[in-house]
């Protein structure tokens, strides 16, 4: 089986800091991590080759220390990987980001791609299926279980949703997005690390891709970013401090009452 893994490099904040005249996250001086929701979906691809053999690629678009991420989903497991690095891919939007995955990945053989159901960054949740409609092939999303049938050729996810879950079934290729609780991301050993140097890293830019600069980075983003802002901080709330619960429940009322909430 082979299966390809997007990842992402995203800044590593406690607390997202913007720049008020740009209207921009500020990135300087803040350390890049591999995208947690991406991790799910390297630990997918990893379980899957160790129970049905085959190969995983990691694949990345990204400025040159992306090389990062793609080196610590190697040390997890994979083995090999492609980045695609150009300033000519800079400013891409989900859109451009997706059609020069595609175009990548369309001069490769697989039989599933997985990707982590979004950026923590960007949070849109908008590469995976977009890729999949470029791609022309099925996607279940939001994946929190996952199996293949017996015959290997169809796999079998039970994806979340606003009212529970569904469980999908649907023949290879098929792309995949992974959340929080499909499994749990292993941490590389220092032999994994090593090996990870060694595995086979190709370095891919927009020449080599053989794709219209017009159709990439910011040149073929048909949407912009006007501004970035953190949402509103909340006020503290009350804290009700009484050691009989029937005195505590008179005064939650009360206050309540004087809130006009009941």
């Amino acid at each position: 089986m082979k299966i390809i893994v997007p990842v992402k490099q995203v800044p590593e904040v406690a607390e997202v800091k913007i720049n008020p005249e740009t209207g921009t996250l500020i990135r300087d001086g803040v350390p890049s991590i591999l995208n947690p929701f991406d991790e799910y979906a390297v630990e997918a691809a990893i379980q899957l080759k160790e129970a049905h053999g085959g190969e995983v690629t990691i694949i990345t678009m990204g400025p040159p220390q992306a090389v990062d991420a793609l080196y610590k989903a190697l040390a997890m497991g994979g083995d090999r990987a492609i980045h695609l690095t150009d300033r000519a891919f800079a400013g891409a939007d989900t859109w451009a980001t997706a059609f020069t995955l595609a175009q990548q990945i369309k001069k490769m053989e697989f039989d599933m791609i997985i990707c982590g159901k979004q950026a923590i960054d960007g949070d849109t949740a908008q590469v995976g299926p977009e890729l999949a409609e470029l791609l022309g092939i099925p996607q279940i999303c939001y994946v929190r279980h996952l199996e293949m049938s017996e015959d290997g050729k169809t796999v079998i996810a039970h994806r979340e949703t606003d009212e529970g879950y569904e469980v999908v079934k649907a023949k290879l290729p098929v792309l995949i997005t992974a959340t929080k609780g499909l499994n749990e991301p292993r941490l590389p050993n220092i032999m994994g690390i090593m090996k990870a140097k060694k595995k086979p890293l190709e370095v891919v830019d927009a020449a080599a891709l053989g794709v219209n600069e017009d159709l990439i980075g910011l040149k073929g983003s048909p949407t912009a970013v006007r501004k970035v802002f953190p949402p509103e901080k909340r006020s503290g709330g009350i804290k009700i401090e009484a050691e009989d619960p029937k005195e505590a429940a008179k005064q939650l009322v009360e206050f309540l009452a004087k809130k006009g909430a009941i």
